[in-house]
C-alpha cells in the first residue's frame, strides 16, 4: 500500500517503523523543528528523525492549510494516508487527497476521550479499561466512522506505560486493517452519540498535587503525569516532582511529610502515600526513602 504517514512525537515514529518494512511510504508529515533543552536549538521531531534516517521524504509545513504540503500530496498520489499524533487537524482538501482517505489511530476507546490527553484523562478519571480506535478521519475532532478498536485494562500503569502498550497495539491495528482494505472486506461503523468526553491537553501547571486531596485521587495523578509533565508539589521553597507512589492504610495530617528509615510518606485527605521515586528541584530521580533520610527537622510540609 502506497502510504503518507503524519506525526510527530517518538510514540508516532514507533508507529512509522511498523509501517516501513511493510509498506511503500511515500513521506512523513510532521511539524516543524521546535527548541528543545536549554541550547534552545531547533530540533526535529522523532518521526522526521526516522524518516530522514529510512531515506523518507518529509515535508513540514507550518500548518496543516498551507498548499505546498496540499500540492506535494497530490503530486506523491498516495492509496492511503495514516496519521498519529500529528499535532494538528487535516483540512479536508488533504483529507481527499488519498484513495482510501485518512485513518486516525487514536489510543482511547472513542467516543470517550476526543482530543488530545486520551492516555492520562482515562487514568486521570479512574477508567478501569482503555484502549486504540482506528478511525477514518474527518474534519470533526476525533468524531469519524470506527474501522476496529481493541482494548486493555489499564491497572496500575503509568502513562507512559500505558502509551508504549498502546502504541504496539496500535501498530497491530493498523497493519491487520490494511490487510482487510486490500481484500475489501474493511467495515466502517459511526460512533454513537453517547458517551462523548473531551481530553483537553495538559500543561504543567496540571500536575501541581493538592495534598486535600484523597490517596486514590493523587496517586491516579502521580501516575497520569508520569513521564510528563511529572506530578509536583512545593517543598522548602522548591519543587518536588514525584514519579511514583504508592496508598498506604496510615493516617497522617495532609499535606505533612514524615520521613521514616525505610519509606517517606506524605498524608493526604484520606490514607498516607508512599513516595517511591522522588526528582529533588535540580536533581536526578532517586528514591523516596533515600531522600527522606537526608531531610532534617521537623514539621516537614509539602505544598
Amino acid at each position: 500500500m502506497r502510504i503518507v504517514f503524519a506525526g510527530t512525537p517518538a510514540v508516532a515514529a514507533r508507529t512509522l517503523a511498523v509501517l516501513l518494512p511493510r509498506h511503500e511510504v511515500l513521506a512523513a508529515v510532521t511539524r516543524p523543528d521546535a527548541p528543545k533543552g536549554r541550547s534552545g536549538r531547533p530540533t526535529p521531531s522523532p518521526v522526521a528523525e526516522l524518516a530522514e534516517a529510512a531515506g523518507i521524504e518529509v515535508l513540514k509545513p507550518s500548518r496543516p492549510a498551507a498548499p505546498e504540503l496540499l500540492s506535494r500530496m497530490r503530486e506523491l498520489r498516495p492509496e492511503l494516508g495514516i496519521a498519529v499524533a500529528y499535532g494538528g487537524l487535516i483540512p479536508d482538501d488533504l483529507l481527499a487527497v488519498p484513495t482510501h482517505g485518512w485513518w486516525n489511530a487514536h489510543f482511547s476507546l472513542l467516543p470517550r476521550w476526543r482530543g488530545a490527553a486520551p492516555v492520562q484523562r482515562a487514568i486521570l478519571a479512574g477508567d478501569e479499561l482503555t484502549g486504540v480506535t482506528l478511525f477514518q478521519l474527518v474534519t470533526e475532532l476525533d468524531a469519524g466512522p470506527v474501522l476496529a478498536q481493541v482494548q486493555t485494562p489499564i491497572g496500575a500503569k503509568t502513562a507512559g506505560e500505558l502509551l508504549d502498550e498502546l502504541q504496539g497495539l496500535g501498530g497491530e491495528l493498523i497493519l491487520d486493517n490494511i490487510g482487510k482494505l486490500a481484500a475489501g472486506g474493511l467495515r466502517r461503523h459511526s460512533q454513537p452519540a453517547e458517551g462523548v468526553t473531551y481530553a483537553a491537553k495538559l500543561h504543567p501547571q496540571d500536575a501541581e498535587l493538592d495534598w486535600s486531596e484523597d490517596a486514590e485521587t493523587l496517586e491516579r495523578e502521580i501516575r497520569a503525569f508520569n513521564p510528563a509533565p511529572l506530578a509536583w508539589t512545593g517543598f522548602a521553597g522548591k519543587r518536588l516532582q514525584i514519579r511514583t507512589a504508592e496508598i498506604t492504610r496510615e493516617v497522617l495530617p495532609p499535606g505533612s511529610l514524615q520521613p521514616r528509615k525505610r519509606e517517606l510518606l506524605a498524608g493526604t485527605g484520606s490514607t498516607a502515600l508512599r513516595l517511591l521515586q522522588v526528582v529533588p528541584e535540580g536533581k536526578q530521580a532517586m528514591d523516596g526513602a533515600a531522600w527522606g533520610r537526608g531531610l532534617r527537622g521537623e514539621g516537614l510540609r509539602l505544598g
